[in-house]
């Protein structure tokens, strides 16, 4: 640095790369948002020098170590880098995962591993293949979320719900099912969906909501569903997680109405796996 004050992150970034040596790539959380992942933690924070933490890859017979922000990961299985901004990255599925196998919370998990799949980016056979390709240390909360993404769920938020659902005994839904009415015209997508009575129960997460237009498309959406017949259940994730007996309860009362009324006539098809 030729001038004083804080180095910008591409700084740190490539200083990084030059301490790692040739062939080194930047892995990780760097990585997912430089793919342009948004959810999820951010960049993890070392601490000690107040930055964040750049991962990187080199080949295994390199000896160099970690230092100060700077994770080095040596490895066997170092994959070809792809080039975003003059940086080198490990493909977005190997980012994905080395930064899964070191997050210790399953709802960040969760949502960095759910995003690339909602948007199509890879699949969740090429997650898990990269998870057993690699060392089984970090990979329980990993694998585990994989199983639930592949079930249908989509954000941290409908993983608690899953959890929640599965105290009630009511019948098993459907997660992320895509819901039309009875002239074929699309609803939407909803995170839980009991297809025998067409009841719908959706986790507001605050996170999508946070403005007017936002919150107006969530009360006409809502009201879309309504006037077809669903019947349209609502939880905010807190509530899921500090009044289950409650949401339980609740859950169960509408599940109990809807069975009384005869089935609307709208149609439901499975989030796919894969």
């Amino acid at each position: 640095m030729l001038f004083t004050g804080q180095p910008t992150v591409d700084q740190l970034v490539h200083a990084a790369l030059l301490l790692a040596g040739p062939d080194a790539m930047v892995t990780g959380i760097e990585a997912c948002r430089r793919y342009g992942l948004r959810r999820g933690p951010t960049r993890r924070p070392v601490p000690e020098v107040k930055r964040s933490e750049v991962h990187v890859l080199v080949p295994k017979r390199r000896q160099v170590r970690s230092v100060e922000y700077v994770h080095v990961e040596r490895t066997l299985r170092l994959p070809q880098p792809m080039l975003r901004g003059g940086v080198p990255l490990a493909p977005l599925v190997r980012s994905c995962t080395d930064a899964a196998r070191r997050l210790r919370s399953a709802g960040d998990v969760t949502e960095l591993l759910s995003e690339p799949v909602q948007r199509s980016m890879c699949t969740i056979s090429a997650l898990s293949e990269e998870l057993d390709a690699g060392s089984r240390r970090g990979t329980a909360i990993p694998r585990a979320v994989l199983a639930d993404v592949a079930e249908g769920v989509r954000s941290a938020a409908e993983r608690i719900a899953k959890q929640l659902w599965a105290s009630t005994n009511l019948p098993e839904p459907w997660w992320n099912a895509s819901v039309y009415d009875a002239r074929g015209r699309f609803l939407g997508v909803g995170d839980c969906w009991l297809d025998d009575v067409a009841m719908l129960w959706e986790i507001e997460s605050s996170e999508w909501h946070l403005g007017p237009a936002a919150h107006e498309y969530t009360v006409r959406r809502a009201a879309e569903f309504t006037a077809t017949g669903v019947l349209y259940v609502a939880s905010k994730p807190k509530m899921v997680l500090n009044d289950r007996d409650g949401v339980a309860a609740t859950l169960q009362a509408a599940y109990a109405q809807a069975r009384l009324r005869p089935r609307p006539a709208v149609r439901a098809i499975r989030a796919r796996s894969g």
